[in-house]
């Protein structure tokens, strides 16, 4: 079983000054999931290397025992530290993708090429595919076999309007995820802010937030082996 994690390569947080990337626990916890299950992983991103970190996901109060695994783990920072360009990825050499978030996906993984031909193709071939959090946003420009939105008409969700507003960044985003979903003809739906809340589409999985990460990895782990 093998899974491609995608993350972003993005480390600006618009025009605040402020730095942004992916964040800790969405991918750690995603990671450590599909590896506890025995998947092989690879990790990319758009500029390949050592993607840039969300310093606020690093901070004590961010932490989990995923994220704190992950701190002691020197083969998993040094494979995170030299992730593959994604114009290298082929989608015929995994089983499945994820995407973790942060915010940075929404500047650079929804506009990147790679990334939307490399989703796309993952549709075509009916692998599975889970975005979580602000991940769901790179699904933007994707388009299905038939040349309509791949969100179009599919259960999804993704960070809310209310979590945006609530970290005061609805100004600062390129765009928000819940109204983008909602203009492309998505049947967009949403739990409690911060509360774990997982959707399935056939075989796309989308996760609110970071609460969600563990019920996005495992929904998509489901789908490889519904034995798991």
């Amino acid at each position: 079983m093998k899974i491609l994690m995608v993350l972003t390569s993005h480390d600006r947080l618009g025009d605040t000054g402020k730095p942004t990337g992916f964040w800790l626990e969405e991918f750690a916890t995603p990671y450590y999931a599909c590896k506890d299950s025995g998947a092989s992983l690879t990790l990319a991103s758009p500029a390949g290397g050592q993607p840039p970190l969300d310093p606020e996901s690093d901070a004590p109060a961010a932490q989990t025992p995923a994220t704190e695994r992950f701190r002691a783990d020197k083969e998993a920072q040094a494979q995170l530290a030299h992730s593959t360009p994604l114009a290298d990825i082929t989608e015929a050499d995994f089983d499945a993708v994820f995407y973790p978030g942060g915010h940075g996906p929404l500047w650079d993984l929804a506009e990147s090429a790679d990334s939307i031909a490399l989703i796309e193709a993952f549709d075509q071939a009916g692998k599975p595919m889970s975005f979580v959090c602000h991940a769901p946003g790179v699904l933007r420009r994707v388009k299905s076999q038939d040349g309509s939105p791949l969100v179009k008409g599919r259960h999804v969700t993704g960070f809310s309007n209310g979590e945006e507003a609530a970290v005061q960044l609805t100004d600062v985003v390129p765009f928000l995820i819940e109204d983008e979903f909602r203009r492309l003809g998505a049947h967009y739906s949403k739990g409690p802010d911060w509360q774990s809340h997982v959707l399935v589409d056939g075989c796309l999985v989308t996760g609110q937030n970071p609460a969600s990460s563990e019920g996005a990895a495992q929904t998509l782990l489901k789908l490889l082996d519904p034995k798991h």
